[in-house]
């Protein structure tokens, strides 16, 4: 049997036309006219005013955290269950992350762990919408409202998605997406930052771009980043952009086959199809083994890799790495749903380009090494 990789984007569309068109003209650098469009046609896409591309969607985070000022003394309050860099950008700029246990249904954030959490430090929530499922707004609009804080939206996962019919990315006072090449979007690496705010959008246009200033260009007041898209990148995710409706559907498709095909296994937690506020798009298909599955996610994973099928583990909580245990972070915190999700689940093959006979192939297989210890 060929390998099944746990992701495989899909580039059959204009990807190389407009590539070709980059080349054909020269304009290969960030100045290039893919760039502009892909700010503005992405921003549009998420009901925002203003976009700004970056080389990759950690960055974006750094830059949002430095857009509004965030620093030493002040509190970001995060899902523990998230990607580092989400943790990493508010360590980085000397503040501190507050983490909130997750929803053992949706594996968001439990919006009901938030409010307990605010102190008079606190800044911002940062909000992360995981796997394919959209944060509870709602509530963290309220607290937000009622205590002053900024909202930062990772919606990295999300494009394509809405809560309640509104675009995820369109919630925060500054937003962010991915571009990596398992997103639904992608232009290899990259990223955009994604706003309503003209000041929030003027200073990460500087911040991207080593805060040069328009009439004293290589005199600086501060330090910015270089985290420009080059013209290839944005010409790439334009022709992706072009797709997104069909990415989605063919994202939703893929899910609800799957859980069709996983239904009957015994002991497993899949994805739920949809809550009260939207329906899955399934960015990654997830797997989580209940107490009764008599051994862990590694020895699942590597069952299945010896069955030639990719797999990755979920996020590992941010109060348990290791770098944030050295710098004294997150003493004495337990979150038992993300730890549990942490050392149960893992993803399957969940990438654009999966054919049906791959996906019944991974669910066979699936279904042979979680019963066959039974």
């Amino acid at each position: 049997m060929n390998p099944i990789p746990v992701n495989q984007p899909l580039l059959n569309g204009n990807e190389k036309k407009y590539l070709i068109e980059c080349i054909d003209t020269g304009w290969i650098s960030s100045e290039g006219l893919f760039v502009k469009q892909l700010e503005q046609e992405f921003a549009a896409r998420v009901g925002r005013k203003y976009g700004i591309t970056v080389s990759n969607g950690s960055v974006a985070l750094d830059a949002a955290i430095a857009a509004l000022n965030i620093g030493p003394g002040d509190e970001v309050i995060l899902p523990t269950f998230t990607i580092i860099s989400c943790a990493a950008a508010i360590v980085r700029a000397g503040a501190t992350p507050v983490v909130v246990d997750s929803d053992p249904i949706t594996w968001n954030m439990d919006v009901c762990d938030i409010e307990a959490k605010i102190t008079p430090r606190t800044k911002s929530i940062m909000v992360v919408h995981i796997y394919g499922l959209p944060v509870d707004m709602d509530s963290v609009l309220n607290l937000a409202d009622k205590y002053g804080l900024y909202i930062i939206e990772d919606a990295a996962e999300m494009h394509g998605q809405t809560y309640k019919n509104r675009p995820c990315g369109s919630f925060g006072d500054i937003s962010t997406f991915s571009f990596y090449p398992n997103k639904h979007i992608t232009t290899g690496e990259g990223g955009i930052i994604v706003t309503d705010n003209p000041e929030l959008a003027e200073r990460c246009l500087s911040l991207r771009n080593l805060c040069f200033q328009p009439q004293k260009r290589f005199v600086h007041e501060e330090l910015g980043w270089n985290m420009r898209m080059s013209n290839l990148q944005a010409a790439v995710g334009v022709a992706q952009l072009e797709r997104l409706d069909e990415f989605v559907a063919r994202k939703r498709w893929m899910g609800q086959l799957y859980t069709e095909l996983l239904a009957d296994i015994p002991n497993i937690q899949l994805p739920i199809l949809k809550t009260d506020y939207a329906e899955n798009i399934y960015w990654v298909y997830g797997i989580v083994l209940k107490d009764e599955v008599p051994f862990d996610k590694q020895i699942a994973m590597k069952k299945l890799a010896n069955h030639k099928i990719g797999t990755r583990p979920f996020f590992w909580c941010m109060h348990e790495q290791p770098v944030f245990k050295k710098m004294g972070l997150f003493a004495g915190i337990s979150c038992p749903v993300a730890e549990n999700l942490a050392r149960r689940g893992f993803y399957i093959p969940s990438g654009l380009a999966l054919t049906e006979e791959q996906i019944i192939t991974v669910a066979k297989t699936v279904n042979q090494i979680l019963t066959e210890t039974y």
